[in-house]
């Protein structure tokens, strides 16, 4: 008589199954999402930062809708419009500055171009003649004119992106007074609809709280990296003070980079070394201070992100989207936090996310939307 064989293989019981079917379809979502990403890279950045002027104009219009003139209000829709006015005025002024500072810096960045190898190649001294002159002939070889048109080509579609999100936030502002509504009969449960919408207001309240502080600090760190630059005599002072308030919007590596920038900028120009260390050292400690010191003190409790999880983000959204994805990596991991705070599947991702591992409650959603409700 056979006996059973006992090496045969056990069928796939069909709970086995659907989890591999499960985790099949969220890989292939994940690359279809990411490759969606990637080719509609230029709408969706704009989108996204018209979203983000949209919520943080909000409390404008509102303010002006509640001013009066004489017995009267003004009227909501003359408050979107001269919101919007507001808007298009600041982004194209903003625009028009930072292409006129970048057009300065190519201008003489190819100036510098002759002398930009020896000068940085002569910061490697110390390591000997040959690797000073392996740096010098490596700099050499890289064509800077082709790498500043291209750049060129990269600022013009700054106007191009300004343009197109203007038009997205005259559009969200034209649906704005019907959002309620809209989210009340899509979701179909009043009580549930409540609830996302206070967590659409945390999330704007967060997102408008880190930008406003983050702005004051970026301000005042290009306003003294400014100063540093006047003081020891650079051409480039107005330009390094735009870029380095720019470049302090992307955490952590745009700090870095400004002090680099100031200090390549201080050598190329005057082959000091000394001079060189000594703006060095003052700009790093600028940004020690404002970075690491006053914006802790000021965000408090309320960008309770994980410095882990910054990076994360900046590394994502940077491969994903490039310089605006680094610039809009923090208000994606705000929105992340608190949605995911608050659907229970997702909320490990939230304590990951968080700096103490503790995610968004549901007082401090009430509190935010209680504030909402004052305002």
């Amino acid at each position: 008589m056979n006996k059973p064989d006992r090496t045969a293989i056990t069928p796939a019981r069909p709970a086995d199954l659907q989890r591999v079917q499960t985790g099949a379809l969220v890989i292939i979502a994940f690359a279809v999402v990411l490759f969606l990403l990637v080719q509609a890279r230029f709408m969706l950045i704009s989108l996204a930062t018209a979203i983000i002027l949209f919520s943080l104009t909000s409390d404008v219009i509102s303010f002006i809708a509640r001013l009066r003139i004489g017995p009267a209000r003004i009227p909501i829709f003359v408050a979107t419009v001269a919101a919007m006015i507001l808007i298009a005025t600041a982004l194209l002024t903003l625009t028009s500055i930072l292409l006129a500072q970048v057009n300065t810096v190519l201008v003489t960045t190819l100036s510098y171009a002759e002398r930009a190898p020896s000068a940085v190649a002569s910061l490697f001294s110390f390591m000997g003649p040959g690797t000073q002159e392996a740096i010098f002939n490596s700099l050499q070889s890289v064509d800077a004119s082709s790498y500043l048109r291209s750049a060129a080509g990269q600022a013009g579609n700054i106007t191009q992106g300004t343009v197109l999100v203007i038009l997205f936030v005259g559009f969200l502002f034209g649906e704005r007074i019907w959002f309620g509504t809209k989210l009340n009969n899509f979701v179909g449960d009043p009580v549930q609809a409540d609830r996302i919408s206070r967590i659409i207001t945390s999330i704007i309240h967060r997102v408008n709280y880190y930008l406003l502080v983050k702005t004051v600090i970026s301000a005042i760190t290009g306003a003294m990296v400014y100063v540093l630059a006047k003081l020891f005599a650079l051409e480039l002072a107005t330009a390094l003070g735009v870029i380095t308030f720019v470049l302090n919007f992307i955490p952590n590596v745009g700090s870095i980079t400004a002090t680099a920038l100031i200090a390549l900028v201080a050598h190329v120009q005057a082959g000091d070394a000394t001079m060189t260390a000594v703006i060095f050292v003052i700009a790093g400690a600028i940004q020690f201070l404002n970075g690491n010191i006053i914006d802790p003190l000021l965000m408090g409790r309320a960008l309770r992100l994980s410095a882990f999880g910054i990076i994360l983000s900046l590394a994502f959204w940077g491969a994903v989207w490039g310089i605006p994805g680094m610039f809009l990596s923090v208000p994606i991991m705000v929105m992340l936090l608190v949605v995911c705070s608050h659907v229970p599947a997702l909320r490990p991702f939230a304590i990951l996310l968080s700096r103490e591992g503790l995610p968004e409650s549901e007082q401090m959603l009430n509190h935010h939307a209680q504030k909402d409700l004052m305002s």
